[in-house]
């Protein structure tokens, strides 16, 4: 009986999701890499309102449609997954929203996420590879105990220049939380995004911080420094 009462959810779910398809929002949102036309306020409006489900979110993972998949990281039981399931998933997710939803909301509250960070650093893939740098991001800001942080700005020194653009977004991360979290690095951070200028000139809008690492640093530290 369960099994016919999600299959019909599931259905239920699919339908509602087409019905706030935007083709303007898509448009928009193809630009960015993200194949959707869901305004996301409402997509966070029908997870809210299906509450927990971990078989369902299973089961709208494997449409392989991007707001289910968006819907399913938000009803999901990050805990539940096991380690495999989630190497699995993460190369699954070519999206940049779903991967972003994954490891933010999913991996990261993970048991399995330390194992899961060391593995995708070192994956070939820069894609797979940008998801260990964002939960090293994590790290180095929250956790930052026994991680060779001398050892990380060498990698991002010889690497992120040249990486691409979620790679080195991620790896731009890591730099600024070690030069904002870690003063003893800053002197090194700073000089690294000098030199390698990476995002230099990411269009900012007004009143936010440019995500150059320098930038960055030194507007978080002032913040820190009159808190």
């Amino acid at each position: 009986m369960s099994e016919t009462i999600t299959a019909g959810l599931l259905g239920e779910v699919m339908a509602e999701l087409a019905v706030l398809e935007d083709p303007k929002m898509r448009e928009a949102n193809e630009k960015r890499g993200d194949d959707h036309g869901v305004n996301l306020s409402k997509l966070r409006a029908v997870a809210k309102r299906l509450k927990t489900q971990q078989e369902l979110a299973r089961e709208l993972w494997s449409t392989n449609d991007t707001p289910a998949r968006l819907v399913a990281l938000l009803i999901c039981r990050p805990k539940a997954f096991e380690r495999d399931e989630l190497d699995t998933m993460l190369r699954e997710a070519r999206a940049p929203k779903v991967h972003d939803w994954l490891v933010n909301y999913v991996v990261k509250k993970s048991p399995h996420a330390e194992d899961l960070r060391v593995a995708w650093m070192a994956d070939p893939d820069p894609v797979v590879a940008s998801a260990g740098w964002a939960l090293t991001s994590e790290r180095v800001a929250n956790t930052p105990a026994g991680l060779d942080l001398p050892g990380m700005l060498d990698i991002i020194e010889a690497q992120m220049k040249d990486a691409p653009d979620r790679l080195h977004w991620a790896m731009n991360h890591t730099l600024a939380f070690i030069g904002i979290e870690h003063p003893e690095h800053r002197a090194r951070a700073l000089d690294i995004g000098e030199r390698l200028e990476v995002l230099k000139d990411y269009p900012t809008p007004p009143n936010c911080t440019s995500p150059f690492a320098p930038i960055w640093i030194n507007e978080m530290v002032s913040r820190q420094a009159t808190a």
